[in-house]
């Protein structure tokens, strides 16, 4: 019998209610909470009869007002997109005009006016929560329509919108707490990154399904050291799941070992690459700990690929492999024009099956038909990911075949963070290259920016104008840390700015 989701997170509000299932600052929830809270909304949602299966954005921070609403559009058959509170408002009202949502849901209050599109502001979203009802779920989101759209960067400036199905969760969700990955019965899950990140999602429906609890960090916490390494000793979490960079974070804190944090033994990484270096580390201080690589893009739900990492695998790679592929999930390595690389030498990777994105982007044909198709009946993406397939299966990654990068967990077109600095005032020419460190990874964006006429003493104070500036057009993270000014810009033979000869002068400083 096919399993149902939503009935399975409900069900908990009868067999344990008073269980917790969020821990957030000092507040914690109970699974009776979830299921009042999110049958009030979706029945709100129902009678305002709004059109069937189209988007309704949420936009706020991580409080358990965010995953109630979450399963409460769930409930009433629409997908939801997260927007984070953080966001510029330019990013917003981008998102706001490409997906068309048919309501707006401001968990926190909108920095901005989004035009005629329903919203449910935060205070009558506190009182519809408090409301006593009675709810049948009978429409909620099923098979092949939209679960929830996370938006990434896109190369034009403008961001894109993944859809993925309830389908492609289920099939997720059910991979994590099958028998790769052997979880505790009882998840303690850390809950890191913001819910417009994907990597949330590798916490927050696996623990939701199992009945478990989410002990959720906000980003006050993760902003501060001290703060941090206050709070965390004080979560009883036993499964962590953040990108390589924010253990990077933690590794740092001498006190972080297993001698005071007993109970954790499970660590999953996703996001960007899990170096050799930070493996070790992790090693060193959780000995008995799993420690699992996983690798997905957006496009195909969160991961498709799973490795447990041991010292010996450590010792063997300069480059940790990213795993082997879940099942209902197919790997291949293809050339520049798409056909099948046969004789186990690198190249892109496409993926295709059960977690690949129904929909591909969110009303943008034109991006959807260049990276999305059908193989053998089933839905693929071209990932743009180098790659190697070894004859055992495990995978084995390379960098990217174009100019998107991984820096910190969030993926960064470098074409679409060039747009956006290049369309300050301060700006006349632009391109934004990354510098890696000795661990492959990304560590610092660069901008190379030929400047116009201005009226600064100091490059120091140009540099600050145009930081200023960008804060009001992009999320922090996509801000170049480092620029450059140079009279012109090296261009290749066809006439555009030569990308690659800088990435080259970046690297060998």
């Amino acid at each position: 019998m096919k399993t149902d989701l939503i009935d399975v997170i409900d069900s908990y509000a009868k067999t344990k209610p008073d269980d917790v299932v969020y821990h957030y600052n000092d507040q914690i929830n109970t699974y009776l909470d979830l299921k009042h809270y999110s049958d009030a909304l979706a029945k709100h949602l129902d009678e305002m009869r709004l059109p069937n299966n189209r988007p309704i954005l949420v936009f706020g921070d991580k409080s358990f007002a965010m995953i109630a609403t979450f399963l409460a559009v769930i409930k009433s058959g629409h997908s939801y997109i997260p927007v984070d509170v953080d966001s510029p408002d330019e990013r917003l009202i981008l998102i706001n005009k490409i997906a068309q949502p048919v309501a707006v849901i401001a968990v926190d209050d909108l920095p901005v006016n989004l035009g005629e599109v329903p919203v449910i502001s935060a205070p009558t979203l506190s009182d519809i929560f408090q409301q006593p009802v009675d709810y049948q779920v009978t429409h909620a989101v099923s098979d092949d329509q939209t679960f929830y759209i996370i938006f990434t960067s896109g190369t034009t400036g403008v961001p894109k919108g993944v859809e993925i199905s309830y389908n492609n969760l289920l099939s997720f969700v059910t991979w994590i707490v099958g028998t790769d990955f052997n979880l505790p019965e009882n998840l303690q899950m850390l809950q890191q990154p913001a819910y417009s990140f994907d990597l949330s999602v590798m916490s927050l429906y696996p623990t939701l399904f199992k009945g478990g609890t989410l002990h959720v960090l906000s980003k006050k916490m993760t902003d501060n050291f001290l703060v941090l390494f206050t709070a965390l000793p004080t979560l009883s979490i036993n499964v962590w799941v953040s990108t390589p960079s924010f253990i990077n974070i933690c590794l740092l804190e001498p006190s972080f070992n297993s001698t005071n944090y007993p109970q954790l033994k499970h660590f999953l990484f996703c996001g960007e690459e899990l170096t050799t270096r930070t493996a070790r580390m992790l090693k060193q201080k959780f000995p008995q700990a799993h420690i699992f690589n996983t690798y997905g893009p957006t496009e195909s739900t969160v991961a498709i690929t799973q490795v447990e990492i041991t010292n010996e695998m450590i010792n063997e790679f300069d480059r940790l492999p990213i795993g082997y592929i879940m099942p209902g999930m197919h790997a291949r390595i293809i050339d520049d024009d798409g056909n099948p690389i046969l004789d186990g030498s690198q190249g892109e990777l496409q993926i295709f099956g059960t977690s690949v994105s129904h929909n591909g982007y969110i009303n943008n044909p034109e991006k959807t038909k260049k990276v999305f198709s059908i193989i053998h009946g089933q839905n693929a993406y071209r990932t743009g990911d180098i790659a190697k397939i070894r004859q055992d299966g495990l995978i084995q990654y390379f960098g990217r075949r174009d100019f998107q990068v991984k820096m910190n967990g969030y993926r960064i077109e470098l074409e679409d963070v060039a747009i956006l600095v290049g369309k300050q005032k301060y700006v006349k020419q632009t391109a934004v290259v990354p510098k890696y460190n000795a661990q492959h990874q990304v560590s610092v964006l660069i901008a190379y920016i030929v400047p116009n006429e201005n009226h600064f003493n100091s490059e120091l104070e140009l540099t600050a104008a145009i930081k200023r500036d960008l804060k009001e057009s992009m999320m922090s993270y996509m801000i170049p840390q480092k620029i450059i000014y140079r009279k012109s810009l090296p261009l290749s033979k066809n006439g555009k700015i030569d990308i690659k000869s800088m990435i080259n002068e970046a690297n060998s400083q």
